[in-house]
């Protein structure tokens, strides 16, 4: 029961933060850092109150260890965001984040001197071709969708090449950042939403550094058309209530992430995730008439079956079935 819920959790919740992420992006673009930091404080509420008991319980891992992944996960979730800012349209962004994998397998191969399997290379290299003709399409949609000079033309490219780099940055940190946590669970045991916590709540200072930024953002955010909330029977600006069900569908979403992990094998988790994506990947495409071309759905269709390749769903299903007639056999003697 709790597995399906947690199941409900996940789609429910990313999938209409998506929608709600990519509605205040298209009213504003350069409103990733507002965004970023009102689930960060949200998140860390919740996280203060219900997990630290209002900071009386001790972490069960040091906080010199909370300070060095705070430091990746938030470098991650901002340039994550910002890099919206550089002509990057959303489904780009969800395939790109999708790369997940090689990021992760790159990185285990270095660091942890990981070895896989020939299927598992293969995996990665089909994600990586499916990334790569998504890239080159939508690159190619840069430099044709522009009107203006051919110095507009080239800045255009430029900028958006600018937010690939960051994109590329931002994956491979929050691969590194999956290993440093590996470690450290292996050493101090399995603190899943403690970590949540301290991810979300410890890099609220950072959050100076943008504020002049976050400001803006809340004025233009104000100024915005108002629409009446009929629980409450307020007008209020059509901005603020998008970003107030961003943030509640991202919480929804991240708390059915980690239900999932406590009730199901890591298997099942990756494999929920990944259609998670394909199906916000689809909504974002048919509901915001985001430009996608054929070359781009041949892209997305290599991204998600390299991943399930990796995850290997194929092998786990082969087993599934052949338990079930084993089983059968059993019965009929």
């Amino acid at each position: 029961m709790n597995t399906i819920f947690a199941v409900l959790l996940v789609f429910v919740g990313c999938c209409s933060n998506v929608v709600f992420l990519e509605l205040l992006v298209r009213k504003f673009p350069g409103c990733g850092n507002i965004v970023t930091f009102a689930q960060f404080a949200f998140i860390a509420l919740e996280g203060f109150i219900f997990e630290t008991n209002f900071g009386r319980k001790k972490p069960a891992i040091p906080m010199s260890n909370y300070v060095i992944m705070v430091t990746m996960f938030f470098t991650v979730s901002v340039i994550n965001n910002y890099a919206l800012n550089f002509n990057i349209a959303m489904p780009l962004h969800m395939i790109f984040r999708s790369g997940s994998l090689i990021a992760n397998m790159i990185l285990g191969i270095i660091i942890l001197k990981k070895r896989y399997s020939m299927s598992k290379y293969l995996s990665i290299a089909m994600v990586s071709l499916g990334i790569f003709i998504c890239t080159i399409m939508s690159a190619r949609q840069v430099n044709t969708g522009v009107e203006g000079s051919e110095e507009q033309d080239v800045y255009a490219f430029l900028h958006w090449l600018l937010g690939i780099a960051m994109l590329t940055f931002a994956l491979l940190m929050s691969a590194r950042m999956g290993i440093f946590q590996e470690t450290l669970y292996k050493q101090y045991g399995k603190h899943s939403k403690e970590a949540l916590f301290y991810n979300h709540c410890l890099p609220l200072p950072g959050f100076l550094l943008l504020s002049s930024d976050i400001y803006n953002h809340c004025v233009l955010f104000s100024q915005s058309t108002p629409v009446e909330v009929p629980v409450i029977g307020q007008a209020v600006p059509v901005m603020w209530l998008y970003l107030l069900i961003n943030v509640i569908t991202q919480y929804v979403c991240i708390r059915g992430v980690f239900i999932l992990t406590t009730e199901c094998a890591s298997l099942t988790v990756t494999l929920v995730v990944t259609l998670r994506k394909f199906i916000s990947l689809i909504i974002s495409i048919l509901y915001f008439k985001n430009p996608f071309t054929a070359w781009h759905w041949v892209g997305t269709a290599v991204v998600f079956l390299g991943t399930l390749i990796y995850t290997e769903v194929w092998t786990s299903v082969r087993m599934a079935l052949r338990g079930k007639e084993e089983l059968k056999e059993k019965k009929a003697e």
